[in-house]
C-alpha cells in the first residue's frame, strides 16, 4: 500500500505563502508613489493636493484583495492619520469586511472540535445559513437544548495560521521601512505592527471577547438604553463563542416613521455617555464602535456588539486624555498643546512653535464652528498635526479619535439635532467630579497622609545630610557608564584613525624618499622595499576609506519621551 506523502501539504503551503508574499510585494511596488505618506509632509491643510485621483479606492480594493489580515491591517490603518491621508483613510474605512460564507460542514467540524460532542447534542437546532460573514469568522442562529435563542460565533478555519504567516512577513518589511525611511524613522511601523498583531491575536480568542461582553454589560449596567449581548459560557471555546441572541434594526435602516415616532435622542446621549465611561473611568476603549455593530431593538434598546478588539488605557494616560479633551471642548488651544507634548515622544525634528500654532488654530475653528467639527475628528486632525511637525503620539490618541468620530456617526444617523459637543463637555464635568470624589475617599486619604508622614521624618534627617556634605566639601557628583558609552566608543574610532592616517602618510613618505635610493633589490625596477612600503600605505588607504563609507552608522534618532 502507498504511504501517504506528510510532506505534500507543507509543500503546498510554501508555494502558497512564497506567491502570496509575491503579490504583497508587488502591490507595494505598484502603490510606492501613490502619495500614500503625504499626509506627514505636506502643509496648510491641503494634504490630498499630489494624489492622483481614484488612487485611493484602487489601493483599498487591491489591499482588501490580499485577503482577511490586509482587510484588518486597512481598517487599523484608517484611523492613523500621521500614516495615511484623509483620502486613504475614507477609502480604507469603506473596505468591506463581508466576504462568502463557509462551508457549513468546515462550521460543524469546528465546533464539535471546540465543544467535544456533535452539534446536535449540544444544540436544539442549528440554522446552516449565516446571519453574517466576515473576513474572520461567521455567526450562526440556534437554539439550546431548553429553546433558548442564541447566536454563534465560529471562526473559519486555518485562519489563525494565515494571519500569523501574513504578519511575520509584515513584521520584516516594516523593519526594513523603520531603518531605511525617515516616516518608519518617525512613525515606527515595527512598533506599530507589534500593537497591531496583538490586538488581531487576541480578536481571534473568543473567551477573551466573551469576558469583554460581560465585563462591558456590567459597565453599561447604569444606562438601561444599552444592552450587550451575554455569553453562554458553557457553549463558549476559543474558536466558538455562544451568546444571548438579540435582534434589532441596523442604525442606518431605521425607517423615518418609526424615528418620527419614537425619538431616538435618549439612545445616542446614553451610548455617548456609556464611551465616555469605558474611556476614563473603566479604561477601555472599543476599538469599532460603527453603525455596523450597533442595532436599535423592538423594546426601544441600543445593542451592542463585537467587541474583540478592545485597547486599554493605563490610569495615567487616561488622566492626560481626558484633560486634553477637555481642554478642547472648552477651547483652550494651549492647554491641548501642553497636554499633547506630554502625552507624545518628540523626536528630533521636533517643530515646538508651528505645533503650537497650528494646534491652536484647530481649537479655536472647534470653537468657532461648534456643532460642525466632530469632536472625533479634531482629535484625529490633532494626531495628523503632530505627526507633520515632529511629534510621535501614542496609538490609544488615535484610538480616542476613531471612537468618537464613529459615536458622532451613529449620533447623526440616531438623532441628528443632538449637539455632541455640549454632551461630551457635560459629561466630561460629571466625570471629573466623581473622579475627584473618590480622590477623597478614606482610603485615598490614608494612603496620602502616609506619603506626607514619611516626608516629614526622613526629610529634616536628609537636608542635614546634604548641608553637612557641602559644610565640608564633600558633595560629589558621579556619573557613571561614560566608559561603556557610544561616546567613548566614537572617540576612540576618530583617535585610531588619526593615528592609521598618521602611520599611512608616513608610510608614503617614506617609499617616496626611499625611490631615489638605487641599492639593494629591484622590482619592476623600483626598490623593492619602497614599493612595498607604498603598496602597504596604499592599502591602508582604502581600508581607512572604506570603513568611513561602509562602516560608519548615522546617529540615531534623537527621541524625548514623557515622563512615566
Amino acid at each position: 500500500m502507498q504511504e501517504p506523502n506528510t510532506e505534500a501539504a507543507p509543500a503546498e503551503h510554501r508555494a502558497d505563502g512564497l506567491a502570496h508574499k509575491a503579490r504583497v510585494v508587488r502591490f507595494l511596488l505598484r502603490h510606492r508613489n501613490s502619495g500614500l505618506f503625504s499626509g506627514l509632509v505636506v502643509d496648510d491643510g491641503d494634504i490630498d493636493g499630489d494624489i492622483e485621483a481614484g488612487a485611493p479606492e484602487q489601493f483599498a480594493k487591491e489591499l482588501e484583495s490580499l485577503g482577511p489580515t490586509f482587510i484588518k491591517l486597512g481598517q487599523m490603518l484608517s484611523t492613523r492619520p500621521d500614516i495615511v491621508p484623509p483620502a486613504y483613510a475614507s477609502a480604507l474605512e469603506r473596505m468591506q469586511d463581508d466576504v462568502a460564507p463557509v462551508p457549513f460542514a468546515q462550521v460543524q467540524r469546528t465546533v464539535e472540535e471546540e465543544l467535544g460532542v456533535r452539534i446536535g447534542k449540544a444544540f436544539g437546532s442549528f440554522d446552516e445559513t449565516p446571519l453574517g460573514c466576515a473576513s474572520l469568522a461567521q455567526v450562526h442562529r440556534a437554539t439550546l437544548r431548553d429553546g433558548t435563542p442564541v447566536a454563534v460565533k465560529v471562526q473559519k478555519p486555518d485562519i489563525a495560521r494565515q494571519l500569523r504567516s501574513d504578519l511575520d512577513m509584515l513584521d520584516g518589511l516594516a523593519s526594513a521601512a523603520d531603518r531605511l525611511t525617515d516616516v518608519g524613522g518617525s512613525v515606527r511601523f515595527a512598533d506599530w505592527l507589534d500593537e497591531f498583531r496583538k490586538a488581531l491575536m487576541a480578536e481571534l480568542d473568543y473567551v477573551a471577547e466573551a469576558e469583554n461582553l460581560e465585563r462591558f454589560g456590567d459597565h453599561l449596567a447604569p444606562y438601561p438604553e444599552l444592552e450587550v449581548p451575554r455569553p453562554v459560557w458553557d457553549y463558549t471555546r476559543r474558536r466558538v463563542l455562544t451568546m444571548q441572541l438579540v435582534d434589532g434594526t441596523h442604525v442606518g435602516r431605521i425607517s423615518g416613521v418609526r424615528r418620527t415616532e419614537e425619538s431616538m435622542a435618549p439612545l445616542a446621549r446614553a451610548l455617548v455617555r456609556a464611551y465616555l465611561d469605558q474611556v476614563f473611568v473603566h479604561g477601555e476603549i472599543h476599538a469599532d464602535p460603527h453603525p455596523g455593530n450597533l442595532r436599535v431593538t423592538a423594546d426601544g434598546r441600543l445593542a451592542i456588539f463585537d467587541l474583540g478588539m478592545v485597547a486599554n488605557v493605563p490610569p495615567r494616560q487616561r488622566d492626560r486624555l481626558m484633560k486634553l479633551l477637555f481642554a478642547a471642548v472648552d477651547g483652550r488651544g494651549e492647554q491641548v498643546a501642553d497636554e499633547l507634548i506630554g502625552l507624545s515622544t518628540r523626536l528630533a525634528d521636533f517643530d515646538a512653535s508651528r505645533f503650537m500654532r497650528e494646534v491652536s488654530q484647530l481649537i479655536s475653528r472647534y470653537a468657532a464652528h461648534a456643532g460642525s467639527m466632530s469632536e472625533g475628528r479634531v482629535v484625529l486632525e490633532m494626531v495628523r498635526i503632530s505627526a507633520s511637525t515632529g511629534l510621535r503620539t501614542p496609538p490609544e490618541l488615535s484610538l480616542l479619535g476613531k471612537t468618537l468620530f464613529n459615536l458622532d456617526a451613529v449620533c447623526q444617523q440616531l438623532s441628528p439635532e443632538l449637539d455632541t459637543q455640549s454632551l461630551v463637555e457635560d459629561h466630561l464635568q460629571h466625570v471629573m467630579k466623581a473622579r475627584l470624589r473618590k480622590s477623597l475617599s478614606s482610603p485615598n486619604l490614608a494612603a496620602e497622609m502616609m506619603e506626607i508622614q514619611a516626608l516629614l521624618r526622613d526629610g529634616p534627617r536628609r537636608l542635614t545630610d546634604i548641608l553637612s556634605l557641602l559644610a565640608e566639601n564633600r558633595m560629589q557628583v558621579r556619573m557613571t557608564g561614560l566608559e561603556e558609552s557610544h561616546l567613548m566608543e566614537n572617540l576612540q574610532k576618530i583617535a585610531n584613525r588619526i593615528c592609521a592616517g598618521a602611520i599611512t602618510a608616513a608610510l608614503i613618505l617614506a617609499s617616496s624618499m626611499m625611490m631615489d635610493v638605487r641599492v639593494g633589490p629591484m622590482l619592476w625596477g623600483y626598490p623593492a622595499i619602497a614599493l612595498l612600503l607604498f603598496l602597504l600605505a596604499a592599502g591602508m588607504g582604502v581600508a581607512i576609506v572604506a570603513s568611513a563609507f561602509f562602516g560608519d552608522r548615522r546617529a540615531p534618532r534623537r527621541e524625548e519621551r514623557p515622563p512615566g
